[in-house]
C-alpha cells in the first residue's frame, strides 16, 4: 500500500506540473493570440481611418507583448518579431496621424528670416479644417479622433508644444507686439482661415483692451474647431472630469503668454500721472474679464495668474514707472549742455506749478495754539522790516536744464501729494535721488570743461548756489502734504544745502587757482622787475603786466552778467590783489634801484592803477559799472599798499619821512620799518641824509 501511495503521488505531482506549464502555454498562446487580435483590428481601423480605435489597439498589443516579456525563464524567439513589427506598426500609425493632423491645422509661414517683423507676419495664416460632428460616428469628429490617438499613443504632448510654439510665434506675440494688427477670420465651406490685416495705427500702442480682445478672438476659434477636444475618450462617470486639449496648450503656453503680455501690453498702459490712476480699473476689469473668457474655455485652471496680479498692483508699478522716468529725465539734463543759461532775478518768478499752502495740512494745530495765547497780549512783531530780497538770490545765470531740473522736482513732490503713501514715499525719495544723482554725475561728466572753461565753472557755481537756495524750503512747503510717514520731519532736503554749496565752491576755487597761476606765471617773466634801465628788461615786465592785465579783462568779460556781482567783484578783486601782491614783493626785494630804474618801475605801477580798476565789469552797462571801479580798495587788499609803494618810487626822503609820521601815517599802515628801509637803501646812496632818515623808520 505504502508503495502505491508513493506512486500516487509520484505521478499526482508530474501531472500537476505538466498542467501549470500547460496552463502557462495556454495563457501565453492567449496573449499572442490577442496581441494578433489587437494587430489585426489594428489594421482595419487603421484603414476605416478610425485612428482612435486603431491606437487603442495598438496600445492593447503593446501591453500584451510587455506581459509576455516579463514571463522569466520563458523565452520565445517570435518575442523580438513581434516587438519589430509593433514598432513598424506605430510609426506607420504615427505617419498616418502626421498627414491627418497637417490637413487639420495648416500654417502659411511667411517666407523671410525675418520672420518676426511687421511685413512679415502680416503674411501668416493658419488654415483649421472643418468636419460637422456626426452622431453616428463613434469616434467623435476627425478633429477629436486624430488628436485622441496622438494621446493615446502618448505622441500628443510634442504635437502641441509644436503648435503651441508656432501659435506664440506667428500669432499670438505680433498681435500683442504690433498695435496696427487685426485678426481677421474667414469662414468657407470646409476650412476656417486665421490672418492679419494691418491698418495704420493712431497709437505707438494697444489699449490692453484692444490686445484682450484679439487673442481672445484666437482662442475662441481654436476652441471651436480645434482644441474643444477631451483627453480621453469620455466615460459615462468622467464628463465632469475631463481634462480637455485646450487645458494641455494653456499649461505649455500660459507663462511666455502672459510675460509678453505684460512686458509689451500692460506695462505701456501704466498712467504716467497719478491723475489717471482712477481710469486704470477699467484695465483691471478688462484683464479679469480676459481671464475669465479663458477659463470659461478651459485654457486656463482657476487660480489668479501674473497678469491679473500685475494688473492689480498697479499703484506698485505707476510708482516705479514714474521713479524711472524722473530718474531718467533728470538725467539727460544733467548731461545737456551748461552753457545754455537763464537769468535769474530777486523779482523773476520762476515757472514752476503751484504749490500747496504749507499751512493747510497744519491749520487745526494753529487754531489750538492761538486758543492758548491771550487776547491782551500785544504784538510782538518789530517794526524795522528786512528787505523783501534779503534772503532771495542774487541775479546771476544758471544753466537752463538746472532750472527744467528743479521743476521736474517741484512737479514730482506735487505730484507726491496727490499719490497713495507708498508711491508717495518713493516719489519724494526719488526727487532726494535727482540731487544725489546731480552731485555725483555732473562733476564728473564735465569735469573736463569745468577746469578748463572759466565761464562753465561760474556758471556750474551758480548751479548748485541755486539749487542749495531752493533745498532749503523745498522740504517744508511739502511736508503736511506728503504722507504721514513723512510729514514727521523726514521731508527734508535741508541735509543736501552744505554739500551743493561745497561743490559750487569747490569747483570755482578750482578755476581761480588755476587763474592765479596763470597770473604769477606771466609775472614771472617781468625779470624779478630788476634793472628797468636796460630796455630789454623794461620791455619784459611791461609785457608781463599788460599779460596779466589782459587775462583780467579777459575773465571780467567772460564773468560778466554771469556771477552775482558780490562775488564777481571779490574774485576780481582777489585775482588782481594777486598780481599787486607779486609786483610789490618782487620791487621791494630789490637791493638797488637807481632813478631811471624808479621813474619806469612807476610806470609799470601806474599802468596797473589805471588799468586795474577796469577789469571791474560785473554788468553789460558800463556806467552802471563804475560804482564797482571806484570800490577797488574794498576788494583789492593790497590796492593802497601798492598806491604807498608808488608814492615811495617818487618821493625824497623828507617826503618818505613824513609819509611814515613817526609810525602814524599812510605808510605805516601798510609797510613795516624793516621794508621801508630796505626801500630807502635801495633808492638812495649812503648819506647822512639817508641815515638820518633811516633813524627816523623805526
Amino acid at each position: 500500500v505504502q508503495r502505491d501511495l508513493n506512486i500516487a503521488v509520484a505521478e499526482f505531482t508530474e501531472l500537476k506540473q505538466q498542467l501549470e506549464r500547460d496552463t502557462l502555454v495556454l495563457s501565453i498562446l492567449k496573449k499572442l493570440q490577442e496581441f494578433d487580435s489587437a494587430i489585426k483590428e489594428y489594421n482595419t481601423a487603421l484603414l476605416e481611418k478610425k485612428y482612435l480605435t486603431a491606437a487603442q489597439q495598438l496600445e492593447k498589443a503593446r501591453s500584451n507583448l510587455k506581459m509576455l516579456e516579463s514571463r522569466k525563464g520563458f523565452e520565445l524567439k517570435i518575442l523580438k518579431a513581434l516587438g519589430t513589427e509593433l514598432t513598424v506598426q506605430t510609426q506607420n500609425m504615427l505617419y498616418h496621424l502626421g498627414e491627418e493632423w497637417q490637413k487639420l491645422a495648416v500654417w502659411k509661414l511667411p517666407p523671410s528670416k525675418d520672420s518676426s517683423s511687421l511685413e512679415s507676419v502680416v503674411h501668416s495664416e493658419l488654415h483649421l479644417r472643418m468636419v460637422p460632428l456626426k452622431e453616428e460616428d463613434i469616434a467623435g469628429p476627425p478633429v477629436a479622433a486624430v488628436l485622441q490617438a496622438f494621446a493615446v499613443l502618448g505622441e500628443l504632448h510634442t504635437k502641441l508644444k509644436a503648435f503651441g510654439q508656432l501659435l506664440l510665434k506667428y500669432i499670438l506675440k505680433p498681435l500683442i507686439l504690433y498695435s496696427s494688427l487685426q485678426p481677421v477670420t474667414e469662414e468657407q465651406s470646409d476650412v476656417f482661415i486665421l490672418r492679419f490685416k494691418s491698418k495704420h495705427p493712431s497709437l505707438d500702442h494697444c489699449s490692453p483692451m484692444e490686445v484682450f480682445d484679439k487673442i481672445k478672438l484666437v482662442f475662441e476659434v481654436l476652441h471651436k474647431y480645434l482644441l474643444n477636444v477631451p483627453l480621453e475618450q469620455p466615460e459615462e462617470d468622467k464628463k465632469e472630469h475631463r481634462v480637455l486639449l485646450m487645458e494641455l496648450l494653456g499649461d505649455m503656453i500660459w507663462e511666455d503668454l502672459s510675460d509678453c503680455l505684460i512686458q509689451n501690453c500692460l506695462v505701456n498702459s501704466i498712467p504716467t500721472n497719478s491723475s489717471k490712476l482712477e481710469q486704470y480699473i477699467e484695465v483691471i476689469k478688462s484683464t479679469e474679464e480676459f481671464e475669465k473668457a479663458l477659463k470659461d474655455m478651459q485654457f486656463l485652471k482657476g487660480d489668479t495668474t501674473d497678469l491679473l496680479k500685475y494688473a492689480r498692483n498697479v499703484n506698485s508699478h505707476f510708482a516705479n514707472k514714474k521713479c524711472q522716468d524722473v530718474i531718467v529725465a533728470a538725467r539727460n539734463l544733467m548731461t545737456s549742455e551748461i552753457h545754455n543759461t537763464v537769468k535769474i532775478t530777486p523779482d523773476s518768478g520762476v515757472a514752476l506749478p503751484k504749490l500747496p499752502d504749507p499751512r493747510a495740512g497744519h491749520q487745526l494745530k494753529a487754531q489750538k495754539a492761538s486758543n492758548l495765547v491771550p487776547n491782551d497780549v500785544g504784538s510782538l512783531e518789530n517794526k524795522t522790516k528786512l528787505s523783501q530780497y534779503t534772503f532771495s538770490l542774487p541775479t546771476c545765470r544758471i544753466s537752463s536744464s538746472v532750472e527744467k531740473l528743479m521743476e521736474l522736482a517741484y512737479q514730482t513732490l506735487l505730484e507726491a501729494t496727490t499719490s497713495t503713501d507708498q508711491c508717495s514715499v518713493q516719489l519724494f525719495y526719488s526727487v532726494r535721488n535727482i540731487f544725489q544723482l546731480f552731485y555725483d554725475v555732473v562733476p564728473t561728466y564735465h569735469k573736463e570743461n569745468l577746469q578748463k572753461l572759466p565761464q562753465l565753472a561760474a556758471i556750474h557755481h551758480n548751479n548748485c548756489m541755486y539749487i542749495a537756495h531752493h533745498l532749503l524750503t523745498l522740504g517744508h512747503q511739502f511736508r503736511y502734504h506728503l504722507s504721514n510717514i513723512l510729514c514727521d520731519g523726514a521731508a527734508t532736503f535741508v541735509d543736501l544745502v552744505p554739500g551743493f554749496r561745497r561743490l559750487g565752491m569747490e569747483c570755482f576755487l578750482a578755476q581761480m587757482r588755476v587763474q592765479k597761476g596763470e597770473i604769477l606765471e606771466r609775472l614771472s617773466s617781468a625779470r624779478n622787475f630788476s634793472n628797468m634801465d636796460d630796455e630789454e628788461n623794461y620791455c619784459a615786465a611791461n609785457k608781463a603786466i599788460r599779460q596779466v592785465l589782459h587775462q583780467l579783462k579777459r575773465l571780467g568779460k567772460v564773468w560778466q552778467d554771469v556771477l552775482p556781482v558780490t562775488v564777481y567783484c571779490k574774485a576780481m578783486g582777489t585775482l588782481l590783489n594777486t598780481a599787486l601782491v607779486e609786483i610789490i614783493t618782487r620791487i621791494a626785494a630789490l637791493e638797488d634801484i637807481s632813478a631811471e630804474d624808479a621813474d619806469r618801475l612807476y610806470s609799470l605801477c601806474r599802468t596797473m592803477v589805471e588799468e586795474g580798476p577796469r577789469v571791474f565789469t560785473p554788468l553789460p552797462e558800463d556806467d552802471k559799472n563804475k560804482k564797482y571801479q571806484e570800490e577797488v580798495p574794498v576788494y583789492v587788499q593790497k590796492w593802497m599798499m601798492f598806491k604807498e609803494l608808488m608814492i615811495i618810487l617818487q618821493a625824497n626822503l623828507q617826503e618818505i619821512v613824513d609819509q611814515w609820521a613817526d609810525g602814524k601815517g599812510p605808510l605805516a599802515a601798510e609797510f613795516s620799518a624793516a621794508e621801508v628801509k630796505s626801500l630807502i637803501r635801495a633808492l638812495f646812496q649812503n648819506t647822512e641824509r639817508r641815515a638820518a632818515a633811516l633813524a627816523k623808520i623805526k
